[in-house]
């Protein structure tokens, strides 16, 4: 009994302790979604403000974003479209190399895999201009080709999705292969199907990792009309100076699609999480 009324007292306690964590660190959010709907004159104001009254508030930020002389409508369908292709590339190169690596018995298979893994190690800053090098070789450069093809060949969703295929039996494959289903059949009718919790948080990762690119894009483009959000938000800034509500305004913008995929796939994602790895 003692026992039990210690466990409870730190459960409490670790709830207590990350609820307050939690908190601090949605409050710079929701000062700038509430931010976002003030004039100017009552940003700043003490205290603090979080639910404007009807005095202030206002849609102007959000109509100065959609209607400003800086192009942030096409700053949007440009990360919408590179972030689409990515992903889609993503998930479909690494679920095939997932496979192979998982369920093809082939010589040097393990090791191959560890030369592949071990790509993890170098930073995305150390590729940055041999890939500049190459592009521009390539004719690439200042297109979104240069954004989209990088995000589409990734060690890690291939190693995450390793990870959840291992955890499929191997009998379930077997089982469809005596029926005469190729490594294909197998694939899309028998591992595919089962894999939706992995697929659900590679796509949550590389969605939000190639919306929030900025690197990339800072080297790659040259043209104001191709860049994307992160870019965008720079030009949007430098077009708006002190206008904070409008800044403000433009950040939440760019973070609604990113709330939408995750909360799309939220369920899923977890489910994800947790059993990717479980198996070696």
């Amino acid at each position: 009994m003692r026992f039990q009324t210690k466990r409870l007292i730190v459960k409490i306690i670790f709830t207590a302790l990350m609820a307050f964590i939690s908190i601090a660190m949605l409050l710079p959010f929701a000062w700038m979604l509430s931010a976002s709907f003030k004039p100017e004159n009552a940003i700043f104001s003490f205290p603090i403000e979080w639910i404007p009254t009807k005095d202030h508030f206002t849609w102007a930020n959000y109509d100065r974003v959609w209607n400003s002389t800086v192009p942030f409508t096409k700053f949007f369908l440009n990360s919408v479209k590179v972030t689409f292709f990515s992903v889609l590339g993503e998930v479909v190169t690494s679920a095939l190399a997932a496979y192979a690596f998982s369920k093809i018995k082939f010589k040097g298979r393990d090791i191959i895999f560890l030369i592949y893994l071990s790509t993890l190690a170098f930073p995305a800053q150390m590729m940055l201009i041999p890939r500049f090098v190459e592009f521009k070789f390539l004719g690439l450069y200042n297109s979104h080709w240069a954004l989209i093809l990088p995000g589409m060949f990734t060690a890690f969703g291939t190693f995450m999705l390793r990870q959840f295929f291992n955890s499929i039996p191997d009998e379930l494959c077997e089982a469809a292969k005596i029926d005469g289903a190729t490594h294909f059949d197998v694939f899309l009718k028998v591992v595919v199907p089962l894999a939706g919790p992995a697929f659900a948080a590679l796509i949550i990762f590389q969605f939000v990792g190639s919306w929030n690119e900025y690197e990339a894009a800072l080297v790659y483009l040259r043209d104001k009309e191709l860049a994307t959000i992160p870019r965008g938000l720079n030009f949007f800034k430098d077009e708006n100076g002190q206008a904070y509500g409008a800044i403000m305004a433009a950040s939440v913008c760019s973070l609604i699609p990113i709330f939408i995929v995750f909360l799309t796939f939220q369920k899923q994602f977890v489910a994800g999480i947790a059993t990717s790895g479980m198996k070696e």
